[in-house]
């Protein structure tokens, strides 16, 4: 057995006493038997250390560390991933409200040792009841960095997951200090995108990863904001050129910012609370810009005007659906961010 590469399965983790020990409990199910299992604990208070205490004192592979002090989720991940034994070879994130299912670690340390030129390795995934990822065409287990990424930025094809659906190869973290990025609103995407213009995707035709939806998390706390229209746009403006022509570029971002501006519009109209606006503001600065002034966003505001008109029902379905959400009610799921 020590012949096998040792994978270091980290799950950084605060505040998820409810989802934990399904967790813990799917790492610890896995086919493949060398690995480590780092659960960093960020000061929480529900009763989650004490869980991660229970499965360390069962299991020697299992190793517990505490922040000395609370920290953001970003530098509570990048804390996490300077623990990693210096001899693991792969880099597997589980957070916390996930899972993985068994033959996880095998097949995806399988994949990568007979494709040394995949850095990230990644898999179909179950996000609820719906499976992602479907855009690699079987038999293909290893595409170019530079390929997968044109596919996404030109088609909105999205192959990267979550962090639960990534392995990354160790060597990584010696050349990226932090790890994740703490100044992005999508680190994690952002990460693969500055990898893979210089490597492989690996990918296993198999869903080997369960991601939580609805659940308070960070992603689900914004789901009103349309942050995967954001992400699009803020995507195409940071990596569209390092990976398309200025042809490519321009025509893709075309109806993607007119899009952007569209749902802007509409949301001056439905009277968005500030914690939105500073949102969107916060994104773009990343890519170095700052929203749109009303002057710019007049004639979207015009057609939303119009839109409410023509449409009474739906003005009174989106102020009612917000009015929802922000009452602390999980999003309807007939009506999803972008999709209007």
């Amino acid at each position: 057995m020590t012949d096998l590469p040792l994978v270091s399965v980290v799950t950084p983790f605060y505040n998820t006493a409810d989802f934990l020990r399904e967790c813990i409990e799917s790492v610890l199910a896995q086919t493949y038997p060398r690995f480590e299992y780092l659960l960093v604990d960020n000061q929480s208070t529900d009763g989650s250390a004490a869980i991660a205490a229970e499965y360390a004192a069962k299991d020697s592979r299992i190793r517990v560390i505490r922040n000395a002090k609370f920290v953001g989720q970003v530098p509570n991940y990048n804390g996490a991933m300077r623990h990693v034994a210096p001899m693991a070879r792969y880099v597997k994130i589980v957070q916390a409200d996930d899972w993985i299912f068994p033959e996880c670690l095998d097949r995806m340390v399988a994949l990568g040792e007979s494709h040394p030129a995949a850095a990230i390795i990644s898999s179909y995934r179950l996000r609820g009841s719906e499976v992602c990822g479907a855009w690699i065409e079987w038999p293909t287990e290893c595409i170019s960095g530079r390929s997968v990424s044109r596919m996404q930025l030109l088609e909105g094809h999205f192959l990267f997951g979550s962090p639960t659906t990534l392995m990354y190869r160790s060597d990584l973290l010696a050349k990226r200090e932090p790890f994740y990025s703490e100044s992005s609103l999508h680190e994690d995407t952002e990460l693969c995108y500055e990898v893979l213009a210089n490597a492989d995707l690996g990918f296993v035709h198999q869903i080997l990863s369960f991601s939580r939806v609805g659940n308070n998390g960070n992603l689900t706390a914004i789901e009103t904001y349309f942050w995967t229209l954001l992400h699009s746009y803020m995507t195409l403006r940071k990596f569209g050129p390092v990976f398309l022509s200025p042809e490519e570029l321009a025509k893709r971002m075309r109806p993607v910012r007119a899009k952007y501006l569209r749902i802007l519009g509409e949301n001056v109209l439905l009277g968005r609370e500030q914690k939105f606006w500073h949102y969107h503001s916060e994104g773009l600065a990343t890519v170095g810009e700052e929203l749109p002034s009303r002057w710019t966003l007049a004639p979207h505001i015009a057609r939303a005007a119009l839109k409410a008109l023509v449409r009474p029902r739906w003005l009174s379905r989106e102020r009612a659906r917000l009015k929802w959400v922000r009452n602390g009610n999980e999003q309807s799921p007939t009506i999803s961010p972008g999709e209007k």
